[in-house]
């Protein structure tokens, strides 16, 4: 034991010290890393089309790879799918990462390679407990188990040699077997398909293990807390593992949470860690409790660019390299990867609050949108269930705005719908059940989400009397020119300011 302590204390002070220099050479550590990419991926389909072998600079780089949205690459996915390699990258791939958000189809598979797996995802997930440890020395995590509430998976339709599933999935079916001892419950259970009965079977295992640390988006995480105080007859989650000390949170934010959670973990030294962990790549760690922003890594496998957020519609926006970004500004995430993903734009937006080292803010999707359950209700989706709810019930609509409804310690989540009708429907009721079983057939995570309303209740739709929208806008001196209704947000800034100023 003495050995392994030495060992592990060695590992762990390299690795902080590699950390430590992104304070002083963190454009070095991207270019070096940029070339890597290039030449690895110089033989593929991809990397012959750009010409890879010829390029000596990022500007090199920028000018011979062209920007790419989803459906830009979808091609070259679905080819990897169907069983073709080195099209993107030059190992092989046989894990996607299931995600929704793209307009024109339910979900996004993204490639995760053997070294996104080893050396993104794995690393981000080993430096953030590395972190944790480092902050807090007087730690006890690994004298009990984490808890980490992922998704399940399943084998493509494509070929028996590609899987699909949600991330959190992908990451629990390949961790190395030493991990699975630190677990808790085991695989077969937190990887079934079924999240009613896959909840149940979590809350009765873990129920009698000693947690010490929770994992996941905050919104899955509340319910599961909920299912096992009720199934244990508690108020609180410290009767059941009065060790817990951690929870490791992403996807949302935490902000609408963090009170319903201090309530369930009613414990002063209870800790609180954000980290940026996409389906495309793990992004940053929260370094510093004091503060709300993370440390953005540098040497995990992906190559970053940002779009200044008032260029992104431009038909060839300026894309920087972090030596050129500026603080307070909000900019467009564009990534390079070590799972094939080319100056990909994934909709995310950040703004920089510090340099050397560089450390972010998640503030939004390049989108209006609303996620505040992981359900990713994009503009597109709004706009084909509202229209296939009118064309059902003869409704026509005017203008509309949508926000989400937070949950409390006794209520679901559910997305309040603000409507002035042109024409009310014939059926209201009906309206609202053809919009939500709309919204679940076009986007897949809000599918999710209300399924059996576990997480999510029912849309509610409020009719609001004809000119009530243009009359808020124009108390707030915003008619004409590019002002408009904001159709979704992730806050209830602008829907409680319509119902306010409506008396509704």
């Amino acid at each position: 034991m003495p050995l392994l302590n030495s060992i592990l204390s060695w590992v762990s002070v390299k690795r902080l010290q590699q950390i430590n220099w992104y304070k002083t050479y963190p454009q070095d550590i991207q270019n070096e890393l940029l070339f890597q990419l290039i030449s690895d991926a110089k033989e593929t389909v991809w990397g012959k089309k750009c010409k890879y072998a010829a390029i000596t600079s990022v500007e090199d780089f920028q000018k011979q790879v062209p920007l790419n949205h989803y459906e830009d690459i979808q091609p070259y996915i679905e080819r990897i799918r169907n069983g073709e390699q080195d099209v993107l990258w030059h190992t092989p791939i046989k894990w996607f990462a299931k995600s929704s958000g793209t307009t024109n189809d339910k979900s996004k598979f993204i490639p995760v390679s053997k070294e996104s797996l080893e050396n993104c995802h794995f690393r981000g997930g080993r430096d953030s407990v590395l972190i944790y440890n480092h902050m807090y020395p007087d730690s006890n995590m690994w004298k009990g188990k984490s808890l980490a509430l992922g998704g399940s998976h399943q084998i493509s339709k494509y070929s028996m040699d590609s899987y699909f599933g949600d991330l959190s999935a992908i990451l629990i079916q390949n961790l190395p077997f030493w991990a699975h001892f630190y677990r808790t419950p085991e695989i077969s259970v937190a990887l079934m398909d079924e999240w009613e009965e896959k909840i149940e079977k979590i809350a009765q295992i873990t129920s009698e293990e000693n947690v010490v640390s929770l994992a996941g988006v905050p919104s899955w995480t509340m319910v599961l807390i909920k299912k096992i105080l009720e199934m244990q007859g508690k108020t609180n989650i410290l009767e059941i593992w009065p060790n817990l000390e951690l929870f490791i949170h992403g996807g949302v934010s935490f902000t609408p949470y963090r009170e319903q959670f201090q309530s369930l973990i009613p414990k002063e030294t209870m800790r609180y860690m954000e980290v940026y962990n996409a389906s495309e790549g793990f992004f940053a760690i929260q370094d510093n409790p004091s503060t709300n922003d993370m440390l953005l890594m540098l040497d995990v496998g992906v190559f970053y660019e940002f779009i200044p957020i008032e260029n992104i519609h431009d038909e060839n926006p300026p894309t920087l390299i972090l030596t050129d970004v500026e603080l307070g500004k909000n900019y467009a995430i564009v990534i390079s990867t070590n799972s094939g993903l080319w100056r990909y734009i994934i909709g995310d937006t950040v703004e920089f609050t510090s340099k050397y080292p560089y450390k972010i803010k998640i503030t939004g999707r390049i989108k209006h949108f609303i996620n505040a359950f992981g359900e990713e209700l994009i503009i597109d989706n709004a706009e084909k269930a509202l229209a296939e709810a009118c064309m059902q019930t003869n409704a026509k609509i005017r203008e509309y705005t949508a926000a989400p409804i937070y949950m409390s310690e006794t209520t679901k989540g559910a997305h309040e719908w603000l409507v002035e009708f042109e024409q009310e429907p014939s059926d209201m009721q009906l309206f609202v059940e053809l919009l939500d079983e709309k919204l679940k057939d076009v986007n897949s995570d809000y599918e999710a989400k209300r399924y059996k309303n576990i997480t999510l209740a029912p849309p509610i739709v409020k009719s609001v009397v004809e000119g009530t929208f243009y009359a808020w806008l124009k108390a707030k001196g915003k008619l004409g020119g590019q002002h408009k209704v904001p159709r979704l947000s992730n806050t209830r800034e602008y829907i409680d300011d319509i119902l306010l100023y409506q008396n509704i």
